[in-house]
């Protein structure tokens, strides 16, 4: 499993939101680096990123996971994408990213 995994629930569905492209940036000096990119399965996760770099390339630093709600709400949402900016203190924790979603709102905190 990805050091970063995400998981993403409609709650307007009362589903999990499955087909979400999402992309993982570390910043650096010169700006993001996307370090992964993945879409969200049936149960609406990311476990395992697409062309993992992240495992080898684990740091400390500041990361963001940037969803494509746009096309997930077919354009009848209200925000394009939802960009999350978090925190990796410690390369020994798992962190755990959840979104929750609908067209008008989302809100996120910090998993396990």
């Amino acid at each position: 499993m990805s050091p970063i995994t995400t998981h993403v629930l409609d709650t307007a569905k009362g589903q999990p939101a499955a087909g979400i492209k999402v992309k993982l940036e570390k910043s650096t000096a010169t700006g993001w680096l996307i370090m992964a990119e993945g879409t969200t399965d049936e149960d609406g996760r990311i476990m395992q990123w697409a062309a993992d770099s992240l495992e080898s390339n684990f740091s400390t630093g500041t990361y963001q996971m940037t969803f494509d709600t746009d096309s997930y709400h077919q354009g009848n949402g209200f925000f394009p994408q939802v960009c999350i900016p978090f925190r990796v203190n410690n390369t020994e924790q798992h962190y755990h990213v959840p979104l929750l979603l609908s067209p008008f709102s989302y809100s996120t905190y910090r998993g396990s």
